[in-house]
């Protein structure tokens, strides 16, 4: 049995209303300093891109990748990291930015590798949250959109390694056999 796609979970309208309303409020929680962006590759870099543009500060970025899905549906818990940042973040307000939150393993992990280089200060964006799937607790300041407990793609969300570039978020569903 394979995989197809479902309904639309969220349109690409209210993506941008999401990318607007984050955007405003790093605005105004960091107003006057530089935002450092480490977006979690792979999946971030659309919701990075987006949030970016809706951020009026100066802002740099960088790019993290880690695993922790293998080729399933299902985190399998161990975090591996693959790429790391190249820059040097001490001293720096730095945004780790996820494009979903389901068990909390991986932002756990990173915000605890990346609190020891001494940033500034750290907070935790994402697109898209689903806190019922939580592992372990983690706040996370910059939430965009709360959302049920399916797996979805698009928005550059994938089920391996497809459908990230679909403009709008849809549920993936099991197919009906035949």
């Amino acid at each position: 049995m394979g995989k197809i796609l479902g309904e639309t979970l969220i349109s690409k309208e209210e993506i941008a209303d999401i990318c607007k309303e984050l955007g405003r409020r790093i605005t105004e929680d960091y107003a006057g300093k530089q935002v450092f962006l480490i977006g979690v590759l792979k999946g971030a870099f659309v919701f990075l891109a987006d949030l970016a543009r809706n951020i009026d500060l100066p802002v740099d970025m960088d790019f993290i990748s880690v695993s922790s899905y293998g080729g399933g549906t299902q985190s399998t818990g161990v975090v591996r990291i693959i790429k790391d940042v190249d820059q040097n973040i001490a001293g720096k307000h730095v945004i780790v930015v996820e494009d979903i939150v389901d068990s909390g393993l991986t932002l756990n992990h990173l915000k605890q590798l990346l609190s020891t280089r001494k940033p500034a200060s750290i907070a935790l964006c994402t697109a898209f949250d689903k806190p019922e799937r939580r592992k372990v607790p983690i706040e996370v300041e910059y939430v965009g959109r709360r959302i049920p407990d399916e797996f979805i793609v698009g928005y550059g969300l994938d089920y391996d390694g497809i459908y990230r570039n679909l403009p709008e978020v849809r549920i993936l569903r099991e197919a009906a056999e035949e």
